[in-house]
């Protein structure tokens, strides 16, 4: 079991603060995450009304949260205000796939499609063929 530090804007949805921007293809491959066995934190720049209309997205979704900008645990170990995670899945990180499509935003975002082969090649997920 891994815990995942999850961004919002772009990573989970498009670009649209203070909005919730567009479905970009994350919520079947979040599920399968939590399906085995994994945990995802909330860690955004989001705060106030759009943090909680962030939550709210994922509860409409029906994808628990293990914790909201922060590991629920860390601090039996630690004073540090950095959320500590196994991996961190942001459109702003090096080496994540990002998909560009001015239909749907000006910004690049997630290629959900793609990061789902990525978390089946590295053995976070169950590769689709072997079940």
């Amino acid at each position: 079991m891994y815990t995942f530090n999850i961004d919002a804007d772009g990573s989970i949805f498009t670009h649209s603060y203070p909005d919730i921007g567009k479905d970009i293809g994350a919520v079947p491959v979040l599920k399968r995450l939590i399906a085995e066995g994994h945990q995802l934190i909330l860690f955004t720049m989001r705060d106030g009304t759009e943090l909680n209309n962030t939550v709210q997205w994922f509860a409409d979704n029906g994808i628990p949260l293990y914790g909201i900008q922060t590991n629920p645990t860390q601090y039996s170990w630690t004073s540090s205000p950095k959320s500590y995670a196994n991996k961190m899945i942001d459109d702003s990180a090096m080496g994540c796939p990002l998909k560009y499509d001015v239909s749907i935003s000006d910004r690049p975002f997630i290629d959900w499609i793609k990061m789902e082969q990525m978390l089946e090649e590295q053995g976070f997920l169950t590769s689709k063929t072997k079940e």
